[in-house]
């Protein structure tokens, strides 16, 4: 799948370093450790936890809140093609196509399981800690966005704007991630992460003079 993965995404000419393979990697690898310790299905979310992004939408697409369901689809189409599962199973490929249709944000579809939960998280977690600092500048870069207010740059007379301004983003969406955590082990690294994301701040901060 890895090979299909990467094939795919050369074609597509994909170069969003916040949703390349490297971020396929990191999420498979958070589903599958909170996989192990919620005792849910791996047959359901690691492909699943492959394929999330299987269609990729740009975040000011207007189609942006299609993109898991397209996403689902086509990922279903592709391991009905390969014969996944090999033991005669619909609901598992139903399964695949629900964690995949409800990991979004912007599509708003609560996950009805646990291998759906499971996903959700881990692709939250992403976004979130050291790598989603990197993920959250790398997006706004794409869209030429500056990276904090000159004249508030933690927000704190203001309401976050972070459709003006990067740092923003964190307080607009990213502190809020842990509370939106469907798994308890999800939810513990979310909290610790968000931490993470606390102290690079203060170390802006300090840096900036504020």
């Amino acid at each position: 799948m890895r090979a299909h993965l990467t094939a795919r995404l050369s074609v597509a000419g994909a170069c969003d370093p916040a949703h390349d393979l490297l971020h396929l990697e990191r999420v498979v690898a958070s589903a599958k450790r909170i996989c192990a310790l919620e005792g849910a299905d791996p047959a359901v979310v690691v492909p699943a936890a492959w394929l999330h992004d299987y269609v990729v939408v740009a975040k000011d697409d207007p189609r942006r809140n299609q993109a898991s369901r397209l996403a689902a689809v086509a990922a279903s189409h592709y391991l009905a093609g390969i014969g996944y599962p090999n033991r005669c199973s619909g609901h598992i490929l139903e399964a695949i196509a629900h964690a995949i249709e409800a990991h979004s944000f912007s599509a708003n579809i609560a996950p009805q399981t646990l291998e759906a939960k499971v996903v959700q998280d881990a692709d939250r977690l992403d976004g979130i800690g050291a790598i989603g600092i990197a993920r959250c500048f790398a997006c706004s870069g794409t869209m030429n966005r500056p990276f904090y207010s000159a004249f508030d740059p933690f927000c704190a007379s203001r309401e976050p704007d972070d459709g003006l301004f990067t740092i923003d983003h964190f307080y607009r969406k990213l502190f809020k991630t842990a509370a939106t955590m469907q798994t308890a082990a999800g939810r513990a690294e979310a909290e610790r992460r968000v931490e993470v994301m606390r102290g690079y701040l203060s170390e802006l901060g300090a840096e900036l003079g504020e």
